[in-house]
C-alpha cells in the first residue's frame, strides 16, 4: 500500500507513515519525564493471559530507564480529560473502537497491533488499537530514544510529528528447535524480549524431536533406544505419562513454562508450543515402543489401537499449561503411502484439541496424496518446502490458511554441515533482493524466480511468516549464545519484512545496515550480547601485586571489578591456589570479541580456571565445558612451569596462543552429519568471569581481559 515514506523517523521495522512537524522543536526527554496511563484503559487486556495497559506501561518505564540512562521513570494513571494539562510526559491510551476498526493488516483483517504516535514539544502520545498496539508503540519510542541519544550528548530530543504504524501480517514469528538441543527458560525468555524489540509477536517452540542417524534408527544393528531424543515438558509426579519427559535434567516444569509464557507475554510475544507426532517421534516411541511402525522407530503407527489415545493423553496433560489460542501438532514428514491414516489423525487431533481447550492447531505443510480425504480447513498449514511438500498458492485457493516458513529463504541451522544449504543466519541478499525481479522478500514470497507461485500481498488467507532455526546436530554443535548470534541480525531484518513488507515505505538495505548495530546494542531488558561495561578497552586486570588485608584482589583496569580471594597466598605477583582456593568477582560472563590472557603454573592436573554463567574453562587440556559438552584443546600444560595462555574469541571461533608459539590452536566441535561422517566446526565461547581457580592446584598470574580479538 502506498504511504508517506518515513525517512524522517527511521527505525526497525519501518513506520507506515510519518509527517514531521517542522515548526516544533521536538520533545525533550529528561529525568523529569513521567509516563501517564489513560485511567479508562489502565486495566484493559487483550485476553485473560495478557498484560494490562498499566502492566505494559511499567515494562516500558523499566526499559526507558535502561535505554535512556535515566533514573527510575514513574508511572501514573490519569483521566483523559486531564491529559491536555500534562507536560514533559508520555501518555499511553487506546483508540476508540470505531477508529481502531479502520486499521487493518494487508489481508484486510482488523488489527489490534496498530498505533498512532504523536510527538509534540510537551507531550508524546501513543494510541493503540488495543493495549498491544500501544505496547508496540513503546518499542518505536525506545528506538527513537536510542537513535537520538547517540546524536545528542547532554539531552535527548525526539523529532516532532505524527506517525501511523500498521503491521502487514498477523503472524510474525520465529521458531527454535528445542527438541534436539536443550535451552533453559531464562535464555528463551531473553530471546522473546530481544525479538519483541523488532515487533516479533510469536515464539514457536519445537519441543519434541530426535537426532536423525539412520545407522542408529534402522536396520539389524539399530540402537534407537539410546539415540538422543528430547521431550521438554516435564510430567507431573504420578502422571500416567511418567517416563516420557527426557532427558530428565533437560525439561521444563509447569512452573518454569508458565513463568516463560508470562515473561514473553509481558513483551507482546505469544509462545506457540509444538508437540510433534506422528513423525519425528522417537521421544514418544522410546517411552512406548509398541506405538512405532516396525523398523522405523521415529514414526508412529497411526493404525495401532493405542496410538491416538496415547497422543490425546499427552495433549490432555499439557494443554492446561498453554496460554496460546493455537498450538502445533507438528505432523511433519510422514509416510506418503499412509496419507489417509495421516489425514484422519490430523483431523481427529484438531477436533480433540478444540473440544478439550478451544484452541486451534497448526501443522507443517506435508504432502498427503489422498484422493478421498483432505485435511480440515480449520487447520493452519505452516508451509516449509516449495514445491515438494505443498504449493502455497494452491492451498490458499483451496481455502487453507497459510503461514510461510519456506526453507529456501527462512531456514537456519545451528551450524552448517557443508552439505545443507541452510545458513547460520538469514541470507541478507535474499532478504533484500531474493524475490522475482530482484525485489525484497516478504511473507507473500515463496518462490525466488516464478511470480505465479507467490501470492498477492493482500491475500486474505496468508497469515504471515515464521523463521525457524533447527538444531540438527544436537547439543554439542552450538552454545546457546551461538544460537543468539544466529538470531541477532536475522530477527531484526525478519521483523522489518513481516511488519513493513518490502514496499516503497520500507527501509533500504543501507539504512538498515546503518541502524542495526546501534539498535541491537540498545535492545533493553536482556544482555544476550553479554556486554560488560568498561571505561576503556581493558575490562579486567589482576596483576596480584597489590592485595589488601581484606583479601580484595585489586582490578587495575579502572573499572573496579575487584575480586574476593579465598584461601589464596600471594607471592612474586602470582596467586597461589591449593585446591580450596578461589577468587570470586561480581561479573558472570563477557561476550566476544575479547582477548583473555593469563600465566599458569599447574602443580597437578584438574581444577577450574574460569567459571561463568555460560561456560567453564578447565585446566585439563584447556577444556571448555558448555551446554553439557566438553571441548578440548588437546594440549597438556607442563607441570611446575609457567605457561602464558592468550585466548582470542569472536562470534565465529575461539583460539589460543600458547607460550611464544603464535600458531593459533582452535577449539572445535565434531558434528555427526546424519551418521555418514564427522565434521569439525568452530566454537565461540563467552569469557567466564565469576569464579577463578576453584579446585585448581598451582599459580595464576597477569589475568587480563581486553575488548576485541
Amino acid at each position: 500500500p502506498a504511504c508517506v515514506r518515513a525517512v524522517n523517523l527511521p527505525q526497525i521495522p519501518s513506520l507506515t507513515s510519518f509527517t514531521e512537524d517542522k515548526h516544533s522543536p521536538g520533545f525533550t526527554l529528561s529525568s523529569n519525564t513521567d509516563i501517564y496511563v489513560d485511567a479508562q484503559y489502565a486495566s484493559s487486556k487483550v485476553d485473560n493471559h495478557s498484560p494490562s495497559l498499566l502492566d505494559f506501561a511499567n515494562t516500558f518505564a523499566s526499559d526507558l530507564t535502561d535505554v535512556a540512562d535515566l533514573r527510575h521513570v514513574r508511572v501514573h494513571t490519569v483521566s483523559s480529560k486531564h491529559m491536555r494539562n500534562l507536560k514533559n510526559a508520555i501518555y499511553l491510551t487506546v483508540l476508540p473502537k470505531h477508529q481502531a476498526q479502520s486499521y487493518k493488516y494487508f489481508n484486510g483483517n482488523a488489527t489490534n497491533e496498530a498505533y498512532e504516535l504523536d510527538i509534540s514539544k510537551k507531550l508524546v502520545t501513543i494510541s493503540g488499537t488495543s493495549v498491544l498496539g500501544a505496547f508496540w508503540g513503546t518499542r518505536s519510542l525506545l528506538q527513537q530514544v536510542a537513535i537520538n541519544k547517540k546524536q545528542h550528548t547532554s539531552h535527548i530530543v525526539l523529532p516532532a510529528g505524527k506517525a501511523t504504524d500498521i503491521p502487514g501480517w498477523e503472524v510474525r514469528g520465529f521458531m527454535l528447535d528445542a527438541g534436539r538441543h536443550w535451552f533453559d527458560v531464562e535464555f528463551l525468555r531473553d530471546l522473546c524480549v530481544y525479538a519483541s524489540f523488532w515487533k516479533i509477536n510469536e515464539f514457536h517452540l519445537h519441543a519434541v524431536d530426535n537426532l536423525w542417524n539412520p545407522a542408529w534408527l534402522y536396520g539389524p544393528n539399530a540402537n534407537w533406544q539410546k539415540l538422543y531424543a528430547g521431550f521438554r515438558f516435564q510430567t507431573e509426579p504420578g502422571s500416567p505419562l511418567e517416563g516420557l519427559s527426557k532427558p530428565k535434567n533437560e525439561t521444563w516444569s509447569r512452573k518454569d513454562f508458565e513463568w516463560l509464557q508470562g515473561s514473553c507475554s509481558s513483551y507482546g510475544v505469544t509462545i506457540i508450543p509444538e508437540i510433534e507426532s506422528p513423525g519425528h517421534s522417537l521421544a514418544i516411541t522410546q517411552w512406548k515402543p509398541e506405538l512405532m511402525i516396525s523398523g522405523t522407530p521415529d514414526n508412529m503407527n497411526i493404525s495401532q489401537p493405542d496410538m491416538i489415545p496415547s497422543i490425546k493423553s499427552i495433549w490432555k496433560e499439557f494443554l492446561p499449561w498453554f496460554n496460546s489460542k493455537e498450538v502445533s501438532i507438528g505432523a511433519d514428514e510422514y509416510e506418503a503411502s499412509l496419507a489417509n491414516d495421516y489425514i484422519d489423525f490430523v483431523n481427529t487431533m484438531s477436533d480433540y484439541i478444540h473440544e478439550e481447550s478451544g484452541k486451534s492447531i497448526r501443522i507443517w505443510g506435508t504432502n498427503e496424496p489422498s484422493k478421498t480425504k483432505s485435511v480440515s480447513k480449520d487447520i493452519t498449514i505452516q508451509h516449509w518446502d516449495f514445491p515438494t511438500d505443498d504449493i502455497p498458492v494452491n492451498l490458499m485457493k483451496q481455502g487453507y490458511k497459510v503461514i510461510n516458513s519456506e526453507q529456501y529463504f527462512l531456514y537456519l541451522d545451528g551450524k552448517s554441515s557443508g552439505e545443507t544449504d541452510f545458513p547460520q543466519e538469514l541470507n541478507q541478499t535474499m532478504m533484500w533482493a531474493g524475490a522475482p525481479g530482484g525485489h525484497g522478500w516478504a511473507p507473500n514470497i515463496f518462490d525466488p524466480t516464478d511470480p505465479s507461485n507467490n501470492s498477492a500481498v493482500d491475500e486474505p488467507l496468508l497469515r504471515g511468516s515464521i523463521m525457524p532455526l533447527w538444531s540438527d546436530w544436537g547439543n554439542n554443535a552450538t552454545t546457546k549464545l551461538e544460537v543468539y548470534y544466529s538470531f541477532a541480525r536475522s530477527l531484526a531484518v525478519f521483523g522489518l519484512k513481516t511488519w513493513s513488507g518490502s514496499g516503497a515505505s520500507t527501509l533500504s538495505r543501507t539504512e538498515f545496515d546503518n541502524l542495526y548495530p546501534l539498535l541491537n546494542t540498545a535492545a533493553p531488558a536482556q544482555n544476550l550480547n553479554r556486554v560488560v561495561p568498561s571505561e576503556g578497552k581493558v575490562v579486567l586486570e589482576y596483576d596480584f601485586k597489590t592485595v589488601s588485608h581484606s583479601h580484595t584482589v585489586r582490578d587495575n583496569s579502572g573499572n573496579h571489578y575487584d575480586g574476593k580471594a579465598k584461601n589464596i597466598q600471594f607471592a612474586h605477583s602470582q596467586a597461589l591456589f591449593d585446591g580450596s582456593s578461589s577468587i570470586e568477582t561480581a561479573l558472570q560472563s563477557m561476550g566476544p570479541p575479547y582477548t583473555l590472557s593469563f600465566g599458569i603454573t599447574p602443580k597437578r592436573a584438574g581444577g577450574v580456571l574460569f567459571l561463568g554463567s555460560d561456560s567453564v574453562l578447565l585446566a585439563d587440556t584447556l577444556t571448555w565445558n558448555a551446554t553439557g559438552a566438553l571441548y578440548s584443546l588437546n594440549y597438556s600444560l607442563p607441570l611446575n612451569k609457567e605457561t602464558k595462555v592468550e585466548i582470542h574469541a569472536t562470534r565465529e571461533y575461539t583460539f589460543a596462543y600458547i607460550g611464544n608459539d603464535r600458531t593459533p590452536r582452535y577449539w572445535y566441535t565434531e558434528l555427526d552429519i546424519w551418521g555418514d561422517y564427522m565434521q569439525q566446526a568452530n566454537m565461540s565461547f563467552a569469557a567466564p568471569l565469576h569464579i577463578i581457580g576453584s579446585g585448581f592446584h598451582g599459580a595464576l598470574s597477569n589475568i587480563r581481559l581486553v575488548q576485541g580479538a
